[in-house]
Order: structure tokens, then C-alpha cells, then sequence
């Protein structure tokens, strides 16, 4: 491959990650509002859910616009998504915005990577590194105000960030490929 053509491959898989990735955010945050009680909790879901539709709104126009095949796994995004965000709803608000804070500062960091990358090998890319230099802020925005909801870190809950954390990279991993 040329650089150009490793360049183009590196950005459709950018976009593909990308649009994965919010896809499992709208399906966590879609999880969690329907267990959550608190209407002061899920006013604020709603918001967090809004902004990374703007988010999955922009990776898909992306996507159509450079032709990019989309992850193969959107079942398991979908699903995978919905359930965690259920699941640490049902464990309790504190574990609702656990698992935002650890899926958060996972995207934030892999934002950044992206972002690294573009600023190097193809700073022509201004619409793109805007984008996601955007949503990177959105993302730390949305980590930053769920960590302050955290009470003082328990095992339980340091032990649920750790696992939470390790699927988002593994599934940012798995994106990239398929």
C-alpha cells in the first residue's frame, strides 16, 4: 500500500470505530433510562444520549460520504450496549454512572490517539479533526460529571469501572477490525 492508500485505510477505520462506538453509547444510555428512577439522573441521561447522537449523526454522514463499510457487529454494539447500561442501572445509580465514567475516559484516550494520528498524517483532514477534537471535549465533559456523582470508590465499584473499561477497549479493538 502507498501512504495515501494506508491513510485512507487508517480513516475508514477511524470512522468505523467511531460510529461503533457511539452506536453502543446511544444502546448504554438506551439501557440505563430504562432502569433508572431518578428524574433528575434521567433528565441528564437524556441529555449525555442527545449529544452522542450528534455524535453518531456526524460517523454516519461520514461513513455514506467516504464510502465506509459499517462494523459488523451492530448486533452486539446494540445489544451488548443496552444490556450494560441496564445492568449497572440495576446495580444502582453509582454503578449507572461508573460505567459512563470508565466507557468515557476509555473514548476520551482513544480520541486523543485519533487525533495524534490526524494532526501527523493528514492534517488536511480539517473537518474530521475538528469533529472529533469536538466530541473528545463532549466526552471528557460527560466523564468529568459522572465521576463527580461517584461516592468515595469502593472495591465493588473500582472493580466494575476495571471490567467496564477493559470491554470498551476490547471492543474498540474488535471495531477496528470487523
Amino acid at each position: 500500500m502507498t501512504t495515501d492508500k494506508l491513510t485512507q485505510h487508517k480513516l475508514h477505520e477511524m470512522i468505523r470505530v467511531n460510529h461503533a462506538g457511539e452506536l453502543g453509547a446511544q444502546w448504554i444510555y438506551e439501557g440505563q433510562l430504562k432502569v433508572v428512577k431518578s428524574p433528575e439522573l434521567k433528565a441528564t441521561l437524556q441529555k449525555l444520549k442527545a449529544e452522542e447522537q450528534v455524535h453518531l449523526n456526524y460517523f454516519e454522514q461520514e461513513m455514506k460520504t467516504r464510502r465506509v463499510r459499517p462494523s459488523a457487529l451492530y448486533p452486539l454494539w446494540k445489544w451488548g450496549g443496552r444490556a450494560l447500561g441496564a445492568i449497572t442501572a440495576l446495580a444502582g445509580e453509582k454503578y449507572a454512572m461508573a460505567c459512563t465514567e470508565a466507557v468515557e475516559e476509555v473514548i476520551t484516550s482513544h480520541y486523543t490517539e485519533q487525533l495524534n494520528y490526524l494532526n501527523l498524517m493528514a492534517p488536511e483532514e480539517h473537518k474530521l479533526l475538528s469533529a472529533i477534537q469536538k466530541f473528545k471535549e463532549d466526552e471528557e465533559r460527560h466523564h468529568d460529571f459522572a465521576q463527580e456523582q461517584q461516592p468515595p470508590e469502593t472495591l465493588p465499584l473500582k472493580a466494575a469501572k476495571k471490567a467496564i473499561s477493559l470491554i470498551t477497549k476490547a471492543a474498540v479493538s474488535i471495531a477496528k477490525q470487523i
